[in-house]
C-alpha cells in the first residue's frame, strides 16, 4: 500500500493562489474585458498586486498559464465522433461539437487575437489547438481525407477560430446558423458528388 505524498501547506496555498488568479484572468476575460489589466485581476482573485507578480512574472507569463487552461478544458469537453458512424452522421457530429467548443473558447480566443501577433506563448497554444482539429478531422473522416493533405488542409481551416470568429462576430450568425454553414462546408467538402 502506497501512501500519497504530503503536499506542504505552504505549496497548497501557493497553488490555490496561481489557480485563483487564472480564473480572475478568464472570469474577466468571459465577461468581455478582453485586456485585463494586472490591478483588476488581482482584485477580482482576492490578493495583492505582489502576489500577483510573485506567481506570474509578466503579463505573458499569465496569458501562457490561462492558454494551458482553455486548452486543459478544451480536451475534457472533447468526446471522439465514432468513426465507424456513416458519413452524414459524422459531419453532424463533428460540426455540432466543434460549434460548441468553439463557443467555449471564444472569449478567450477573443482576448488572443489582440496579443496573439507579440506573444509566442499564446501562438503555442494557437498551434496546439490547430494540430487538435487535425487529429480530429484525420481520426473522425479518416477514410474520406485518406493522405489528401489539400482537403485536410482546407477542412482544417474552415473548422477553426477566426472562420466561427467571422460567421459569428462578423456576420452575426447565431450559433445555429454558423454551425449550419460549417455543416454544409464540410459536407461539401466531404460528401461524393
Amino acid at each position: 500500500m502506497t501512501t500519497p505524498p504530503r503536499v506542504d501547506g505552504r505549496t497548497a496555498r501557493s497553488e490555490r493562489t496561481r489557480n485563483a488568479i487564472v480564473d480572475a484572468h478568464l472570469r474577466l476575460i468571459g465577461e468581455g474585458d478582453l485586456r485585463p489589466t494586472a490591478d483588476r485581476i488581482a482584485k477580482l482573485a482576492g490578493v495583492s498586486l505582489r502576489a500577483l507578480w510573485s506567481h506570474f512574472a509578466d503579463m505573458e507569463a499569465l496569458m501562457t498559464a490561462s492558454g494551458q487552461r482553455v486548452l486543459d478544458q478544451r480536451d475534457t469537453s472533447y468526446q471522439p465522433v465514432p468513426a465507424d458512424l456513416p458519413l452524414t452522421e459524422r459531419i453532424a457530429a463533428f460540426c455540432e461539437q466543434r460549434a460548441r467548443l468553439l463557443e467555449e473558447i471564444g472569449p478567450a480566443a477573443r482576448a488572443s487575437a489582440l496579443k496573439e501577433p507579440f506573444s509566442a506563448g499564446l501562438q503555442h497554444y494557437r498551434r496546439l489547438h490547430v494540430a487538435r482539429v487535425r487529429d480530429e478531422l484525420t481520426t473522425t473522416f479518416a477514410t474520406e481525407i485518406g493522405q489528401d493533405e489539400e482537403l485536410l488542409n482546407a477542412l482544417t481551416s474552415i473548422s477553426q477560430w477566426p472562420t466561427w470568429s467571422t460567421w459569428r462576430d462578423v456576420m452575426e450568425m447565431p450559433v445555429e446558423t454558423a454551425q449550419s454553414a460549417l455543416h454544409r462546408s464540410v459536407t461539401a467538402l466531404l460528401a461524393p458528388a
